[in-house]
């Protein structure tokens, strides 16, 4: 084979993985091109709030949304204190959209969570003012509502809580505090007008959270193919995907923590589980140590919104909020809903396609002390592995059908370039997780 003289190992991985990663990201970027994008890759806010038009038509949004159960909507996801009204939704879109939220003009809510990138970025991490990089991989805004609390690891409460941190983050949108963000505004005779009618109020910082957070609430995405195949339609998955669900509720054993059906519709238990991201790189109870001690000196929740983006100490996920030590490198299990377009995955964005998270399930993850009891490996064939991906890009909304045959496409050609060299003892049980650590992962 040709590979064989490429005697360099470093030519080698540069030959046949790291330039087929690139190919597949610059294809990526080139085909989501709807449009002029900003200095942060977003496309331009004009043409993402003509898509989202396009995505989202005008609805009563004093109503629960279609596939949402009104009980639940009214009761478990509105707050008392922010009631859904056109005022508020209308004010809060204006927001979402506003790059003067940002120190220098150039970030916006939808930078990071662009509507035609699966409202993300599709970058391993974000990037924010200054072309500065963080250390954690953007979730999707839609269907957030749904999330019982919100970021990878869970430090805000609700989307109203985590609307106001990113705007203060010194690498996120970097204002120096909640005054001089909403100085930027406060003064703009139109968002005076639209505060007053929304909330009755001045231009404030509590309001404005609300307001973009009664504005996330109207990002549903509910409506794919495998909706339909659940509502009595065997023809609107294919076969290979059936399998795959079946995989997914049995051997591959994905359900333990992604359980869909009607009451749980985004594939979320909305708990936090150490999965072995990353682990080989990290030592956790040095991390640990370090993180208590900047916790004891200023431990609020904008502290841990610190550490979280700027710091290594973003590896110890829910540890950061709990200082529980059963926490230690758990994040939160994240929805499957739409989520061939919300790659790449993991908190750090480590892996590029929907093929490489079912090989990290397939081995067991990466064993550390804090592995969730529930992570070993699957046996899963390639075969088997194939049906589970095919399943996953079945739960992709209707509406965007079209980015989701482009994202397979490019998925599916890009795992075919990396996995030929993946290691697959684990996955086959030839080395089993305490033979890994005690051998330290060397074999």
């Amino acid at each position: 084979m040709q590979y064989l003289k490429i005697k360099n190992r470093t030519a080698f991985l540069l030959v046949t993985m790291v330039l087929p990663w690139l190919g597949a990201c610059n294809a990526r970027l080139q085909e989501n091109a709807e449009g002029p994008r900003g200095a942060h890759g977003a496309l331009d806010m004009d043409q993402q709030k003509t898509l989202l038009e396009s995505l989202l038509p005008e609805r009563d949004v004093t109503q629960s949304p279609p596939g949402v159960d009104p009980g639940i909507w009214q009761q478990l996801v509105i707050p008392e204190d922010n009631k859904m009204t056109p005022e508020r939704v209308a004010l809060g879109k204006k927001l979402y959209f506003e790059t003067r939220l940002s120190k220098d003009g150039t970030v916006a809510c939808a930078t990071c969570h662009d509507v035609s990138r699966g409202f993300t970025d599709q970058r391993p991490v974000s990037e924010g003012i200054n072309g500065a990089l963080g250390k954690r991989n953007a979730p999707t805004t839609m269907n957030a509502f749904l999330l019982q609390t919100m970021f990878l690891d869970g430090r805000a409460p609700s989307l109203e809580e985590q609307a106001k941190l990113p705007i203060v983050n010194p690498i996120e949108m970097g204002h120096a505090n909640e005054g001089a963000a909403l100085a930027a505004i406060a003064d703009d005779p139109e968002y005076q007008r639209m505060f007053s009618f929304a909330y009755g109020r001045a231009p404030n910082y509590d309001d404005l959270g609300r307001a973009i957070a009664a504005f996330e609430r109207t990002f549903v995405f509910l409506d794919a193919p495998f909706d339909r195949y659940l509502a009595g339609s065997p023809e609107a998955i294919s076969e290979e995907a059936k399998r795959g669900w079946n995989l997914f509720n049995g051997k591959g054993r994905c359900m333990s923590c992604h359980q869909m059906n009607p009451s749980i519709p985004i594939g979320s238990d909305n708990r936090f589980h150490n999965i072995g991201v990353a682990a080989r790189k990290q030592n956790f109870e040095q991390l640990a140590r370090r993180a208590l001690e900047a916790l004891a000196q200023e431990g609020d929740m904008k502290a841990v919104d610190r550490l979280a983006i700027e710091t290594d100490l973003s590896e110890l996920g829910r540890f950061m909020v709990t200082k529980d030590r059963a926490d230690i490198g758990a994040f939160k299990t994240m929805q499957l809903r739409n989520i061939a377009l919300t790659g790449p995955y993991m908190h750090d964005g480590s892996m590029e396609t929907l093929w490489d998270v079912m090989d990290h399930y397939n081995k067991g993850g990466e064993p550390n002390p804090f592995l969730d009891g529930g992570i070993e490996p699957l046996a899963l064939s390639e075969d088997e592995i194939d049906a589970v991906v095919e399943f996953m890009f079945t739960l992709s909304d209707a509406r965007l059908a079209e980015q989701n045959q482009r994202a397979f496409t490019q998925q599916r050609k890009l795992a075919a370039a990396k996995r030929p060299f993946r290691d697959t003892a684990m996955a086959e049980r030839r080395v089993l997780p305490f033979e890994e650590r005690v051998m330290g992962g060397t074999r």
